[in-house]
C-alpha cells in the first residue's frame, strides 16, 4: 500500500463540503462543523503589526523584509588564534627548516590600532581580531613554535619584546584562515522575508546585522478560563463531588502551542455575576477569550447565563453542532467597541480539547498571520471497525504511525483524558457514515505535525 497523502485542506471540513453559513435559518437549528468554523473565521484577521524589541518578537512573524545595512563580517578577521603574515615568507617552510619571522605586535578581538606587517614579519592575532595591513593569511598557532595546539601559549599572550621571533613550520596559502568581509552577508541583501517565523537563529541574525527592533505581527493574547463550582486547583485536596481543574491547563498549553501568549484563569464558580466580573476584568489583556463548561442546557450553565439576557455581556451565540464530541458551542464578541472574540467550549475534557483544535487553533493561527492555519490531514488505513452516530461528524482519538496506519485509542467517552494523552491524531468519520469496516482508509487530523 502506498503511504497516505498529506493535504492542506481544513481538518474540520474534511469528508464533505462546507455549507454556506449565510443560509442558516433559525438560531436553534443544528449547525455543521464547517458552518461554525466559517463563521468564526469570517471576520478574523492578523493582528496589526507593531515594532518590538528582538527578544519580545520571539514566536512572531515578520511584517517586513529585512535588508542588511552593512556587510557581515564587517571586516576581514582571523578565524584562528595564530600569526598574521605574508604568504611568501612561509614558502618551503618545514619542521626542520622553519620560516623565522619577527613578531611586530599583538592583535586582540576588538583592537583598533593595528601594526603593519612587512616582509619577514608577523603579528600575533586572536580569533575574531581584524587583519592588519600587509598580512595575507594566518598561520594557526599549531603550525608554529608559539603554542601547544590548543591556543596561544601563556608566554605568547604577552606583548612582544624586542627581537622576539616566531618559527612557522609549514607553508601558508593566501587568505588561509581569514573570514572575508561580507562573506556571510553582503550589504543590501535581503536576509529575512516578511512572514518568517522568528526563532532563536533568526533573532541572532537580526542582532548580528545590528537590528535592535523589528516590525512583526504580534502573538495574540488569549485568556483561558474554566467554569464549575466542582473545580479545585491541582494540588489542593479534592472533596466529595469535586475534581481537579484540567481543562484550563490543557487549553492554555494548547493556545501556547498554537503560538499565542496565553493566560490561565483558575476555575470560576457557577455564578453568572462572578463570571461576568472575571470576564470584564480580563478583557483588558485579551485579544481572544476561551471558556470551557457551562454551554449546554443544564440548570447551571453559567457561561450562557452570564453572556445572555439582562446584565449579560452580549454578542455570543450558543449553538448545537452536528459533531461528536463537542455538540454545544458558543461564539461571539464581548466588551465595548468591536469587542473581543469569545469561544465557549463544552466542559468535558475531550470535547473541549477537540473543539479547541477544530475552532480555536485556526483562529489563533489566523490572528498570527500564519500561512498554516489548519492541522494537516492525511488518509490512513484503520485496522479496526468504527461506529458513529448518524448525522454527526465524529472525531475519535487515534495513534497514527508513519507507515500509514491509524489505531483508535480508548473509547468514545468525552471524559477519557488518559486516552487523549496517548493520542497523536483524530480519526474523522463523516456525518453520513455510521460504520467503517476494518481495513478502510479514513481521514486523520495530525495533532503532532
Amino acid at each position: 500500500m502506498t503511504g497516505p497523502t498529506e493535504r492542506t485542506t481544513d481538518p474540520a471540513a474534511c469528508c464533505d463540503g462546507a455549507a454556506d453559513p449565510a443560509s442558516a435559518p433559525a438560531a436553534d437549528r443544528m449547525w455543521t462543523v464547517d458552518e461554525h468554523l466559517a463563521d468564526i473565521l469570517s471576520a478574523a484577521a492578523a493582528l496589526p503589526a507593531i515594532e518590538l524589541q528582538l527578544l519580545d518578537a520571539q514566536g512572531c512573524r515578520l511584517d517586513e523584509d529585512v535588508i542588511a545595512a552593512g556587510d557581515l563580517p564587517p571586516f576581514d578577521n582571523s578565524s584562528m588564534d595564530g600569526y598574521a603574515l605574508r604568504t611568501a615568507d612561509t614558502a618551503g617552510a618545514t619542521d626542520r627548516y622553519p620560516s623565522v619571522l619577527a613578531v611586530v605586535g599583538d592583535i586582540a578581538a576588538g583592537a583598533g590600532e593595528l601594526p603593519k606587517v612587512g616582509p619577514g614579519q608577523a603579528a600575533r592575532i586572536m580569533t575574531g581580531a581584524p587583519m592588519p595591513p600587509g598580512a595575507e593569511a594566518v598561520a594557526p598557532v599549531e603550525w608554529t613554535d608559539g603554542g601547544t595546539g590548543s591556543g596561544l601559549a601563556a608566554a605568547a599572550m604577552t606583548a612582544p619584546v624586542e627581537g622576539e621571533e616566531v618559527r612557522v613550520l609549514r607553508p601558508v596559502t593566501e587568505a588561509a584562515h581569514i573570514r572575508r568581509r561580507g562573506s556571510d552577508i553582503a550589504a543590501g541583501v535581503r536576509v529575512l522575508d516578511a512572514g518568517t517565523l522568528l526563532g532563536p537563529t533568526q533573532l541572532g541574525l537580526l542582532a548580528a546585522i545590528g537590528r535592535a527592533t523589528v516590525r512583526v505581527r504580534p502573538r495574540p493574547r488569549v485568556v483561558v478560563l474554566s467554569t464549575g463550582s466542582e473545580l479545585v486547583q491541582p494540588g489542593d485536596p479534592v472533596g466529595p463531588g469535586q475534581i481537579s481543574d484540567s481543562n484550563s491547563f490543557t487549553l492554555t498549553a494548547a493556545a501556547r502551542d498554537a503560538g499565542a501568549i496565553a493566560y490561565r484563569v483558575g476555575g470560576v464558580p457557577d455564578d453568572p455575576a462572578v463570571l461576568r466580573a472575571v470576564l470584564e476584568d480580563q478583557l483588558g489583556r485579551a485579544d481572544l477569550v476561551v471558556t470551557s463548561g457551562g454551554v449546554s442546557v443544564g440548570a447551571y450553565d453559567v457561561v450562557k447565563e452570564a453572556l445572555q439576557g439582562d446584565g449579560g455581556l452580549g454578542g455570543v451565540d450558543f449553538r448545537r453542532l452536528r459533531m461528536q464530541p463537542g455538540k454545544p458551542q458558543g461564539f461571539g464578541r464581548i466588551g465595548t467597541g468591536a469587542g473581543v472574540p469569545l469561544l465557549a467550549l463544552p466542559g468535558n475534557p475531550v470535547s473541549s480539547y477537540i473543539s479547541f483544535e477544530l475552532f480555536v487553533r485556526p483562529l489563533i493561527r489566523t490572528m498570527l498571520g500564519a500561512p498554516d492555519v489548519h492541522r494537516p490531514v492525511v488518509r490512513a488505513l484503520c485496522p479496526a471497525d468504527l461506529r458513529s452516530p448518524a448525522g454527526r461528524r465524529q472525531f475519535l482519538r487515534g495513534r497514527y504511525t508513519t507507515d500509514g496506519r491509524v489505531e483508535p485509542v480508548g473509547g468514545e467517552g468525552s471524559h477519557l483524558v488518559g486516552a487523549l494523552a496517548r493520542s497523536n491524531c483524530l480519526i474523522v468519520v463523516p456525518e453520513d457514515v455510521t460504520a467503517v469496516p476494518a481495513g478502510s482508509e479514513v481521514d486523520v487530523v495530525l495533532l503532532d505535525a
